[in-house]
């Protein structure tokens, strides 16, 4: 099974962030400018915690609030589930569902190297067993 690290070499390692004291409406508006789920809340190179739509939901919509007054740092997810590079694609994926959560933060070395999501696990699962696949098939054919 492939790991972490081998996930973002192929997809990069890009990280979108949001401060905690930015709006939660600058946060959707952020997510919906790059097409993705959540960002990590960070403070510099520390992070805080994570929000996502899931969290703006719950925490915002369903209670009333107003997303232009509402801080960032109220409605995170925290603290944030995070993983190694090493870590394997199944250990992130039991992770995900025991914690019911959608993104991993990579950390190494205390510092944030990339982001995981479910998405990202579940491809790596069907292209890891495609191959599996194709391999069994030419050793029944050969």
């Amino acid at each position: 099974m492939r790991q972490v690290k081998h996930l973002l070499e192929s997809k990069g390692s890009s990280v979108h962030a949001i401060a905690p004291e930015q709006s939660v409406l600058s946060a959707l508006q952020r997510m919906a400018e790059l097409r993705i789920g959540a960002l990590l809340v960070m403070r510099g190179t520390e992070l805080l915690g994570v929000v996502s739509e899931r969290d703006y939901a719950r925490k915002v919509a369903l209670q009333g609030r107003a997303s232009s007054d509402t801080p960032v740092r109220e409605i995170m997810s925290t603290p944030a589930l995070t993983i190694s590079p090493e870590e394997s694609v199944e250990a992130c994926m039991r992770l995900c569902t025991d914690g019911r959560v959608r993104h991993l933060p990579v950390v190494e070395r205390g510092a944030v190297v990339g982001v995981i999501s479910i998405g990202d696990l579940v491809k790596a699962v069907i292209d890891d067993q495609a191959v599996e696949i194709e391999h069994l098939q030419r050793y029944i054919a050969g």
